[in-house]
């Protein structure tokens, strides 16, 4: 490992369950001088390998098929311009600091609500990724059927959560959640990169949601995608200041689609990007009830302490253009 090279290990995980709800893509990346780089593969297609044995009655050999699914789903999304290539089957497991892409079981029994977890080995001054594992928890029951299994995870569904991590999205925010237990549960989601798992016996995170393919256009386009698509682009303030970490979404009144993301400045700028022309309702919230750890790093200074706000007229996103800046000011 030369000094240019840095391992990063995510520290959001997908969670069975949380103690806190997360309340928009991320995307993974990290400061070097006045610029923020993001981390993504410059070499394509992306080369990964499976280690040779299954567990919980999963076989190695339906694991590979799963994780291939889940691959084909973001290699098929045709706004995103990815590729992945299956090498084999290998002897080494996750997190060996082999040069290799792993994706396999392991048992972690300390970490009692992650379902699986993504590193990365990236250069710290280009922001290429140059190694990534993926590691499945085998505390946890899990499943490969068509339809899912009651009282088992589906693992083609935490696959395609965990890629989306490995191609460099960070956690989405739009979900609701309900406290069940001491311990929240989600009923509804909008995106799979949201951080809590859908409970057992569900499919539904096999297919992207707008957010995601949003997020993955963003980093890879494919095409034409950026003369297709808009976005939109302002500032969030309170007291008349800018605000770090408020979570902005854009509603499509005809599509329905939610895209999201975070201001990520103490100016209160935020930028809603890979959006389908026409109108759109834009809301701004606190991370408030949220594991703020979940999308930020711990010194980030997140302004939780105001209310949701809707911004008072409708944006117009135009194809292949900006919606001009937007000022919504919110109150505590």
């Amino acid at each position: 490992m030369t000094p240019s090279h840095a391992r990063v290990l995510l520290i959001a995980c997908l969670m069975a369950a949380a103690t806190a709800p997360a309340a928009a893509y991320l995307k993974l990346g990290f400061r070097v001088g006045n610029r923020i780089v993001t981390a993504s593969w410059s070499e394509r297609p992306v080369r990964y390998f499976v280690t040779d044995r299954g567990d919980n009655g999963v076989s190695s050999s339906q694991f590979q098929q799963a994780i291939r699914r889940a691959f084909d789903t973001w290699e098929t999304e045709p706004d995103i311009d990815i590729a992945f290539n299956f090498v084999g089957f290998t002897g080494a497991e996750p997190f060996d600091d082999d040069g290799m892409n792993v994706l396999g079981f392991q048992a972690e029994p300390d970490l009692e609500r992650v379902l699986g977890a993504t590193g990365f080995t990236i250069d710290n001054t280009t922001g290429r990724i140059l190694e990534s594992d993926i590691f499945f928890n085998t505390i946890f029951d899990w499943t490969v059927a068509a339809n899912g299994e009651s009282g088992r995870f589906d693992l083609e569904s935490t696959a395609v959560h965990e890629i989306g991590h490995m191609i460099g999205l960070g956690h989405s925010a739009i979900g609701e959640t309900e406290l069940t237990d001491g311990r929240r549960r989600v009923i509804a989601k909008q995106a799979v990169m949201f951080p809590i798992a859908f409970p057992t016996g569900s499919t539904s995170d096999r297919r992207l949601k707008a957010d995601d393919i949003a997020g993955g256009a963003d980093i890879y386009p494919e095409g034409n995608f950026d003369r297709t698509h808009g976005s939109i682009s302002g500032r969030v303030l309170l007291d008349g200041r800018g605000i770090f970490g408020a979570h902005v979404t854009a509603y499509n009144l005809r599509t329905r689609a939610i895209v999201g993301n975070f201001t990520l400045d103490d100016q209160g700028a935020f930028v809603i990007s890979g959006l389908d022309p026409g109108l759109y309702v834009v809301r701004v919230e606190p991370l408030d009830d949220g594991d703020v750890g979940s999308f930020f790093d711990d010194d980030d200074e997140v302004e939780v302490n105001f209310k949701a706000m809707i911004a008072p007229r409708l944006v117009s996103v135009p194809r292949g253009g900006a919606s001009g800046d937007i000022t919504i000011e919110v109150k505590r």
